[in-house]
């Protein structure tokens, strides 16, 4: 009764009593034809094995296996398409969608809702569903989402406008119930509002925007977005990666409606085509922000021991919330070090929030690296090379578990790689971002 969409009063309506007219109103579509034979793998057997030269070849017949020894499954290619149901109260509309999958979380469900234009893209492993539609009733933009993460079902809550009993959901528009790979999807973007820019170094700012009433998006860890803007008459794209407001400000209670806001670390370049123009956004102006992009998956830090970061400028963006995780949801984890190489002094983003982690947590070690200092630095100067590598990158343990995560300008990003490689780390022991 837990998991039922239309909850437990529903469910009593037939108690004690023949629910089939009931059922039939309401759901005459959960049948077996349309439905259930689907779910059919085949019929007990009655011995548990069968023999090699077993090459008899099974037939079908609607669906169903004859009666005889047990069949081989062969897995599809891919996940399972999703579907969905919905159903209504006199105020609510709560859409259903059935992932069949077991590790869904907030993370993959993006919505978009403006007027009646209602756009739900569920992420499952490298596949993309999609929910387009044009509601046939008017909604408050604003939707709850619930995740039933053991049972892989997806919740939509809308808020109807007026108390009228709706007929049908809506007019499907273009890719509506569509199930494709990831790479094929192409790029939806949503307008954000600006509602901030702060000047973190003297060439970097934090820029604030803030996601429409009718968006849900979370990006997941380690991902990232594309911004579009259109500059003499031409659009251009260009990606960036979210992070935290404040490196420490994740160890405390999250504020409320955070998820409403993205937060974005962009160096601006004078001579460059993009950045200047959104340096010259005004507050209240709009950005134009993909959904995530990115190969990183959380699933890498599970068990995970020994954390290496190395990062080169702006490239410090996706290690912020890579090793914010990793520090307060990862219990294996033994050490995490970062060697950050900026130009100067003045260079070197959040370094006394990087310092002030440093003292608090006695796992986490930062190390700067200048390739132009003054001559009142100590510490350490120069460009990545195999002898700094060889010195930071020692492991807490001969065999612990260990990932490195790179990120800077491309000369930097290749040259580390083929060091660490000639260092004998694996491939599965690093991941570079390029965007």
């Amino acid at each position: 009764m837990e998991y039922h969409p239309g909850g437990e009063d529903e469910l009593m309506r037939a108690a004690g009593s023949d629910g089939t007219d009931l059922f039939d109103q309401v759901h005459r579509w959960v049948n077996y034809e349309s439905m259930l034979k689907e779910c059919l793998v085949g019929r007990m057997a009655v011995k548990p094995t069968v023999s090699k030269d077993y090459q008899e070849e099974k037939k079908t017949l609607n669906g169903l296996l004859p009666k005889g020894p047990v069949t081989e499954i062969v897995a599809k290619e891919g996940p399972s398409s999703p579907s969905y149901d919905w159903f209504q109260t006199d105020s609510l509309v709560t859409i259903v969608i059935y992932t069949k999958q077991k590790d869904i979380t907030l993370d993959s469900v993006i919505i978009d809702h403006q007027d009646d234009c209602f756009r739900a893209e569920i992420i499952i492993e490298d596949y993309s569903y999609l929910m387009h539609l044009r509601l046939s009733h008017k909604t408050e933009e604003d939707s709850s989402v619930r995740v039933v993460e053991n049972v892989g079902k997806i919740e939509i809550v809308l808020e109807k406008k007026e108390n009228t009993s709706w007929k049908f959901l809506g007019h499907p528009l273009e890719n509506h119930n569509s199930f494709t790979p990831k790479k094929d999807a192409g790029m939806y973007y949503r307008k954000c509002q600006l509602i901030s820019k702060e000047d973190v170094t003297h060439n970097t700012k934090l820029f604030c925007l803030k996601l429409p009433p009718g968006s849900h998006l979370h990006i997941p860890i380690g991902q990232h977005v594309y911004f579009q803007q259109t500059i003499g008459g031409t659009e251009v794209v260009k990606p960036y990666t979210p992070m935290s407001n404040s490196l420490l400000s994740d160890f405390k209670e999250p504020t409320l409606h955070s998820n409403k806001f993205l937060f974005f670390l962009i160096k601006i370049y004078p001579s460059g085509l993009f950045t200047p123009e959104l340096d010259h956004l005004e507050i209240g102006d709009s950005v134009s922000v993909s959904s995530p992009k990115g190969n990183f998956k959380v699933s890498q830090l599970q068990g995970l021991e020994d954390l290496f970061l190395l990062a080169a400028g702006t490239g410090f963006t996706p290690m912020v919330r890579i090793l914010i995780y990793t520090l307060t949801s990862i219990p294996s984890l033994r050490k995490a070090k970062l060697m950050f190489f900026s130009k100067t002094e003045n260079d070197i983003i959040w370094r006394s929030q990087l310092e002030e982690l440093s003292y608090k947590d006695k796992r986490f070690e930062v190390e700067f690296v200048l390739s132009a200092p003054t001559s009142e630095w100590n510490g350490k100067q120069g460009y990545i090379s195999p002898a700094l590598l060889s010195e930071f990158l020692k492991r807490t343990l001969d065999k612990s578990k260990v990932l490195i995560c790179i990120c800077g300008p491309t000369p930097f990003t290749e040259q580390g790689i083929r060091m660490l490689h000639h260092l004998n780390f694996s491939k599965d022991e690093i991941h570079s971002f390029t965007g």
